[in-house]
């Protein structure tokens, strides 16, 4: 299983909407992921495979973690979808 941290700058409102969005996404596609949520402060310290933030904050740490995903619409599971889709491809 892999694991993944939905994070924002502080932790609350718009990474906590994703983390719902990303989680109904999970569910739906039966993929084999562990999400969970926090700050950005978190990412350095964060050991799993994957980042999940919004798309301006993406660029800042792509640096500190394995993969990041950069999300521009919380509410678009079409989109979550698609890039979670596109992180195990690149995983095989």
């Amino acid at each position: 299983m892999k694991k993944a941290l939905i994070a924002c700058r502080t932790g609350m409102g718009s990474s906590m909407m994703l983390k719902i969005k990303v989680d109904q996404v999970v569910r739906a596609n039966k993929f084999s992921l562990d999400v969970q949520h926090s700050t950005l402060d978190d990412v350095k310290s964060f050991k799993g495979d994957l980042v999940i933030t919004m798309a301006d904050v993406a660029d800042e740490i792509r640096d500190q973690v394995p993969y990041v995903i950069g999300i521009q619409n919380l509410m678009d599971k079409n989109e979550i979808e698609a890039k979670l889709k596109q992180f195990f491809s690149d995983q095989e």
